[in-house]
């Protein structure tokens, strides 16, 4: 199963707004999509947010995330939390070890 690291830097002083917006709009919205979110966390020190994505369709990870960013709901997410990212960071990767 593909799982992608998403690392987030938030603009300072609104780590609360963008987890709660991420909480009410993009968590269920990426879990409707068939994806699953592993983990989710704030790393204070940096002020960023990290979480990890994942699907059970490999083939599929490109279609299946443009159909979401596609969305009407994802388009019309009040607040969108995305107004909050300094920076976005993306990375696959391959697990080593397995919880």
């Amino acid at each position: 199963m593909p799982a992608q690291l998403r690392i987030y830097t938030i603009n300072k002083g609104h780590m609360d707004d963008f987890v709660a917006a991420w909480k009410k709009g993009v968590y269920p919205l990426w879990l409707k999509h068939g994806f699953k979110i592993d983990r989710a966390g704030v790393i204070p020190e940096s002020n960023q947010f990290m979480w990890v994505l994942s699907h059970d369709d490999p083939v599929d990870w490109e279609a299946k995330e443009k159909a979401y960013y596609a969305s009407p709901e994802r388009k019309g997410l009040k607040p969108d939390p995305a107004q909050w990212i300094a920076r976005a960071e993306r990375y696959f990767y391959n697990e080593v070890v397995k919880p």
